[in-house]
């Protein structure tokens, strides 16, 4: 059964359940065993327009990984959590590596109808998962799920879902963490805790391929 999840940028996700003959990524491994072959698997899923999310949540789950493949992207600052573009995926993904020192975290916000594939490589994070307001009327936000994510473990939002906010909750150990949003963006909305308020801010990277950016 193929399910049609979103169509944007020409680019059309589906669910298939399993890894038959029938499937276009049946031919794929789902074992990446490096960051560099996670990417080349993905560039290989993306070669077509119909993209299978069971697949790309696999593969994203199964990648391990080392600190060393992870160092060039490493980017720790004190006042802010960092992100670092490892590919660009030819205009159709974002990958990326965020780097969370203690007690930093995310605004509320939504994802401007990108799909989101967020893996804990280091450490641990919490999820909190907030509905839409109805900006009706100002209003405290309202919480439906609290998840704490640990080294290893994959989750996966979009708009449809609902909102979120990611946050190290240690004192002493930092989180690092593997984001892939398909397709890109470069803006999102942020949500004021307290009145549902939203604003419009500009996302930024911090490094694109190793190099640091006039951000820093």
């Amino acid at each position: 059964m193929t399910e049609t999840l979103n169509k944007s940028n020409e680019i059309q996700l589906i669910h298939k359940k399993s890894f038959d003959d029938n499937n276009n990524t049946s031919y794929l491994s789902i074992q990446p065993n490096s960051l560099d072959e996670l990417i080349e698997l993905l560039h290989n899923a993306f070669s077509t327009n119909e993209i299978d999310i069971d697949y790309i949540y696999t593969i994203m789950n199964n990648y391990k990984g080392t600190i060393n493949e992870w160092l060039p992207y490493i980017k720790f600052q004190s006042d802010h959590y960092t992100r670092s573009l490892v590919d660009n995926g030819n205009g159709k993904f974002n990958l990326m590596i965020l780097c969370w020192a203690e007690n930093q975290g995310s605004s509320i916000h939504d994802h401007t109808n990108s799909h989101c594939f967020l893996k804990c490589l280091q450490g641990t994070l919490i999820e909190t998962r907030y509905a839409w307001p109805t900006f009706e009327k100002t209003e405290s936000m309202h919480i439906f799920n609290r998840v704490e994510l640990t080294e290893g473990q994959v989750t996966y939002i979009n708009d449809s879902i609902g909102l979120h906010r990611i946050e190290n909750p240690s004192h002493t150990e930092k989180v690092i963490t593997l984001h892939l949003y398909i397709p890109p963006f470069d803006h999102c909305n942020i949500f004021n805790e307290h009145t549902s308020c939203m604003n419009e801010i500009k996302m930024i990277f911090h490094s694109i391929r190793e190099q640091l950016t006039r951000n820093e």
